[in-house]
């Protein structure tokens, strides 16, 4: 807890949601800040004999809600975005990953300073980023990502990718674009030993996390899941994307990819896994049984015409679930409070029909559930006193949202709400739509040259 001479924010006359246990909600209420901790959240104006309080926010207006959590995507994709937009995901992979094949250390940090950027003015203050793509002399590209994420003020896990089937073994990336199984465990260990943090307000930590059936050998699964649990860390990959996946995994391993998954060490509490749309009854019961973790990812599963992901009943099940606004090469928008509204509406189109997903549901998705699917589900994801201070004020009192009565259904069924405040750590990184702790302009300037560079690299082959 924050000590008694910790400076103090206070935060007051706003809408609250907690999304605790309880789904604790305040028409009008407080939040005080203390160091980088949450020390009470309640009704009403705020104690009026606070110490050490150095800022009051008038928050009439708005409504205050814990700091979004983005549970998957791929930063280095910002530069690519806008391409193959009429494919399915086997041929859009087709189709990028010769350009993929040629970034470097300069592309993956300004694709990840665009991509952290566009997440944290709209609400984002916990990001991951899933990088798999290590061509040959690509530089520090692991490095180059986690500065980007201690730059903006981000709360960021990496999850350290990892690929070594290539075309000749059968997958999807050149050759060039991967490396031996010795080597990816090996840098893999390396980025955790130097990067990882493990104490309870870390503001980076890393995952194992190698990227696909697709693209992955057997061993290297069954060696990084060993790798994890010996370093202690959390394991990602994507997992039942597509009926294609599918159909790979009968052909190769003589299952199905959840099956696959367990016989290689690949369910557990430690382990979560992106896009999960082509899950069976079993598949879900495994996932549940193991409490084996999803970021559910809707615009990109839309992008892609991959499917609709079962949500409500994995959420039945007891299944952990978050939401990911996936690689921007997939969801150009690249802004994970759209998904918000968007895994609603998606599910809605499912079996379930208006009975699959409330807004209230879809909060807890982009909060407390990505923290769940994170492993930090004790610091951040909800509004409570001891928690880490990862919190956001979103203005609800304009044009766009004034007339809609109930705060959390304008925020979610609503247009995508203007964010006045976003605080990580008790920091404030987001004034009114712009970015604090960097230069957006900047950033918009070299991710455009950085484009533009990968595209001329990748045209001369």
């Amino acid at each position: 807890m924050a000590s008694s001479a910790a400076q103090r924010i206070v935060i007051e006359n706003c809408a609250i949601a907690t999304v605790d246990a309880d789904d604790t909600e305040y028409a009008s209420g407080h939040v005080v800040i203390a160091g980088n901790r949450i020390e009470s959240v309640g009704a009403g104006r705020a104690p009026a004999d606070l110490e050490n309080v150095v800022r009051r926010i008038d928050a009439s207006g708005h409504l205050a809600t814990p700091g979004l959590v983005n549970t998957h995507h791929h930063f280095y994709q910002w530069i690519t975005r806008g391409l193959a937009t009429d494919h399915n995901l086997f041929n859009w992979l087709v189709a990028l990953y010769p350009t993929w094949a040629r970034i470097d250390e300069q592309m993956c940090y300004s694709a990840a300073q665009g991509s952290l950027g566009m997440m944290a003015r709209g609400g984002v203050t916990t990001a991951m980023d899933h990088h798999y793509v290590h061509p040959h002399g690509s530089g520090d590209l692991s490095g180059a990502i986690i500065r980007a994420a201690s730059e903006m003020g981000v709360r960021f896990t990496l999850a350290r990718g990892s690929m070594d089937r290539s075309e000749k073994d059968g997958g999807l990336p050149p050759d060039f674009a991967v490396e031996t199984l010795e080597g990816a465990l090996a840098a893999t260990e390396e980025t955790v030993r130097k990067h990882h943090d493990a104490s309870f307000d870390a503001m980076t930590q890393v995952a194992v996390a190698p990227c696909s059936p697709f693209s992955v050998s057997t061993e290297l699964l069954r060696q990084g899941a060993d790798l994890a649990r010996r370093l202690g860390v959390r394991l990602h990959t994507h997992g039942s994307e597509t009926v294609e996946e599918e159909k790979f995994c009968h052909e190769l391993f003589g299952m199905g990819p959840t099956d696959y998954f367990e016989s290689t060490g690949w369910l557990g509490e430690d382990v979560w896994m992106a896009h999960c749309v082509h899950m069976t009854d079993s598949d879900i019961a495994a996932f549940a049984r193991t409490r084996t973790g999803v970021a559910h990812c809707p615009s990109s599963n839309a992008r892609l015409a991959a499917g609709i992901a079962r949500v409500p009943d994995m959420l039945k099940a007891g299944v952990p679930v978050g939401l990911g606004v996936d690689g921007t090469a997939s969801n150009e928008s690249g802004e994970l409070h759209t998904e918000l509204r968007n895994a609603l509406l998606i599910n809605r189109l499912g079996p379930h029909r208006e009975a699959a997903l409330t807004a209230r549901q879809a909060l807890r998705l982009g909060t407390y559930g990505g923290a769940q699917v994170l492993g930090r589900a004790e610091q951040i994801g909800s509004l409570e006193p001891g928690k880490l201070a990862d919190l956001v004020l979103w203005k609800l009192d304009t044009l766009a949202h004034a007339s809609i009565a109930d705060p959390v259904t304008a925020l979610v069924f609503g247009a995508a709400a203007p964010v006045t405040a976003s605080f990580v750590n008790g920091r404030q990184i987001v004034e009114d739509n712009r970015l604090l702790t960097v230069d957006e302009d900047a950033i918009a300037r070299s991710t455009r040259e950085e484009a533009q560079r990968l595209a001329r690299i990748a045209a001369q082959g």
